[in-house]
């Protein structure tokens, strides 16, 4: 039961904030398009938490994954557990590139991520 609020909670800052709050926009505002029943909106609340892991999470590459897990999670469809993504997302919905490949690209393939998209 909610009211299609969106609480996030966990060892998250501002800019991450800011992402998850788009990518929850977009994902609203295109739900036609993308074949979700609108009504969820209206009948549930959304809770996004990110582990603490002893690191602070902060910046807008999360953003894509976070609109991608949003529609998985409202479309009743899992998303590859073998798949990563990186890339800030706009408020018009374009992926933006983001930093730090090298390393997101190495922390993916330790955890044994098999594909990573990039944008």
């Amino acid at each position: 039961p909610g009211k299609g609020n969106l609480q996030l909670t966990g060892q998250i800052g501002d800019v991450m904030k800011e992402s998850a709050q788009t990518a929850f926009s977009i994902v609203k505002a295109n739900a036609k398009k993308l074949k979700i029943d609108s009504d969820q909106f209206s009948k549930f609340d959304y809770h996004i938490h990110v582990p603490a892991g002893a690191v602070p999470k902060d910046g807008p590459s999360a953003g894509a994954a976070m609109f991608t897990s949003l529609v998985s999670l409202l479309l009743g469809k899992q998303t590859r557990p073998d798949v990563a993504m990186t890339g800030e997302i706009t408020l018009r919905g374009l992926v933006l590139p983001v930093g730090g490949l090298k390393e997101k690209i190495l922390a993916a393939k330790q955890a044994g991520i098999k594909t990573v998209i990039l944008p």
